[in-house]
């Protein structure tokens, strides 16, 4: 017991001790320079007449920052043509385009995101989703950044994420505790190691000339996870990728209901944690470090546990708390999902271990309509 306890103390240290090193790195952007690059703002909308309206509102009122915003139309059955028809009547910088039939071995998203990147005409490409809201000064610090940082080929911002079911509240804010309890940030950037790769797929910026030069979006046609796999392309091929924190620039509301967040989480879970080689380790590594402590203290209410052991476990718990705490206080994360943080990482691994078995038993997962394997 005491080395179940010890090593339950470890776990739950390692992410809390990264995650207070990250949040000094994982910083917002700074004001954007007088002189700001021209960019392409690039929107997939498949049946988005419930965001595309707030989207390009926030788009065309970007202050000091020249664009052209595209809006590909993917073959929506709802209002969104209409909707976008109606903002390039008024306003020149945006352009309605349609998308060709998705083909064979594509993913929609993959697809839609590159044929908007054929058809943008400047150096800066800025992929974001259509549920995204953006601040007035969002395009122009994103842009400035890109400009000061010539290095940087690919880089992908975390907006601030709105909460409203209770799945949501639970799951959702656990993007940024994995995110800065387990990438070492440091390490990141100074390599290019595709094991390092990570994003958000909501908002990614990208120098066009490069984007193209590594295949961009065509290279991942197949996955569901962007997020993951486009700057791991890019580092690849020795392209420097970052990210940063955009919780003062952009909102985003992923899931209307809890049978979308469910959905939502899994049809992508076995490309990053739910993947074959990756599943087996954060289990053992979340669970133990992030639940098990929780468990066994509840135990020791029925079997006392010796003072080092239940001083260790208390520590565990505490350290698990610590990295959550850290992440809703500054990345504002949902007070519910806090208080109940192992519920939360319990079933964030339900959800991994459902994909994959869903996938091996060659289930699929459906997606704005379309289905895809696993």
């Amino acid at each position: 017991m005491l080395w179940l306890a010890i090593a339950c103390f470890l776990l739950a240290l390692w992410p809390a001790l990264q995650a207070w090193a990250n949040s000094r790195k994982f910083t917002i952007l700074p004001p954007a320079d007088p002189t700001v690059p021209a960019l392409s703002l690039l929107i997939p909308a498949r049946d988005e007449e419930a965001h595309i309206d707030g989207i390009l509102s926030d788009a065309l009122a970007s202050a000091d920052v020249t664009l052209e915003v595209i809006v590909l139309d993917d073959h929506s059955t709802d209002q969104t043509r209409q909707m976008v028809q109606h903002w390039q009547a008024v306003d020149p910088r945006v352009r309605l385009e349609s998308a060709p039939d998705l083909p064979p071995g594509w993913c929609g998203k993959q697809h839609a995101c590159w044929q908007l990147a054929q058809l943008a005409t400047h150096p800066l490409l800025v992929f974001v989703d259509a549920d995204v809201r953006l601040e007035q000064s969002a395009l122009a610090r994103i842009a400035s950044a890109m400009a000061a940082r010539p290095q940087i080929a690919l880089a992908s911002g975390f907006p601030r994420q709105i909460t409203t079911g209770f799945l949501d509240r639970l799951l959702i804010p656990l993007i940024h505790v994995v995110l800065l309890g387990f990438l070492p940030l440091g390490r990141m950037r100074r390599s290019t190691h595709p094991g390092y790769a990570a994003g958000c797929g909501q908002l990614f910026i990208a120098r066009k000339e490069l984007y193209l030069r590594v295949g961009g979006h065509q290279a991942i046609r197949a996955t569901r996870h962007d997020g993951l796999k486009l700057p791991a392309l890019f580092r690849k091929h020795n392209c420097a990728t970052d990210i940063f924190d955009a919780t003062d620039l952009a909102t985003c509301h992923m899931y209307e209901s809890e049978p979308a967040t469910w959905a939502g989480l899994a049809k992508n879970a076995t490309e990053g944690l739910g993947s074959p080689g990756r599943i087996l380790p954060m289990t053992l590594i979340l669970l133990g470090g992030q639940v098990l402590p929780l468990i066994l203290l509840l135990l020791g209410l029925y079997w006392p546990l010796t003072l080092p052991i239940l001083a260790l476990l208390t520590a565990a718990y505490l350290l698990a708390y610590t990295t959550r705490i850290l992440c809703h206080l500054r990345y504002t994360g949902s007070k519910l999902g806090t208080l109940l943080h192992p519920l939360s990482i319990a079933l964030l691994i339900t959800i991994q271990w459902y994909a994959l078995t869903r996938k091996l038993l060659g289930g699929q997962s459906t997606w704005r309509g379309r289905n895809y394997g696993g």
